[in-house]
């Protein structure tokens, strides 16, 4: 699919919470940044970051995240994941990066491939019409079995 001296990366968002749709973006960003084909691929809950009503409220949940440093018995107080959600985004502003949706236009715009797994679509009841309009199509696995030939894959 790609010839031996081409880089390709694939990247797998399986999860829609905002600390992990960053990750997953920002390697994107970066492979492109450096000349890298970068295509990912949204999968269960990843499809929360594509899906048009849920990309821009994405959240932090502090429970069971020991790296929060937040006890569980504390974390699952009323109020405490938007506490965690609020302080994250402060945090990510401070760095200057891009929301969400903003950071898939960039992708998209530097060249980088979306798509959503249709077997998550279906089981979630989406459509194409619920998605960022960047999403280039809505592949099942074997589809993005073929197109991940020969890449980098990386499971976030």
């Amino acid at each position: 699919m790609f010839e031996e001296k081409d880089r390709h990366l694939c990247i797998i968002c399986s999860k829609g919470t905002l600390d992990m749709a960053y990750p997953g973006l920002v390697l994107a960003n970066a492979a492109l940044m450096e000349g890298i084909d970068a295509t990912l691929f949204f999968t269960f809950w990843g499809l929360d970051m594509i899906t048009k009503s849920k990309m821009t409220h994405l959240k932090v949940s502090p429970i069971g995240n020991p790296s929060m440093g937040i006890p569980n018995a504390v974390g699952g107080l009323p109020g405490m994941t938007n506490i965690a959600t609020t302080m994250m985004k402060r945090e990510i502003h401070k760095l200057d990066f891009p929301d969400i949706d903003e950071f898939l236009e960039m992708i998209v715009d530097a060249g980088g491939k979306l798509y959503a797994c249709k077997m998550s679509m279906d089981m979630m009841h989406l459509d194409g019409e619920d998605l960022f309009d960047g999403v280039k199509a809505v592949v099942g696995a074997t589809e993005f079995m073929e197109m991940s030939e020969d890449a980098q894959i990386l499971f976030i």
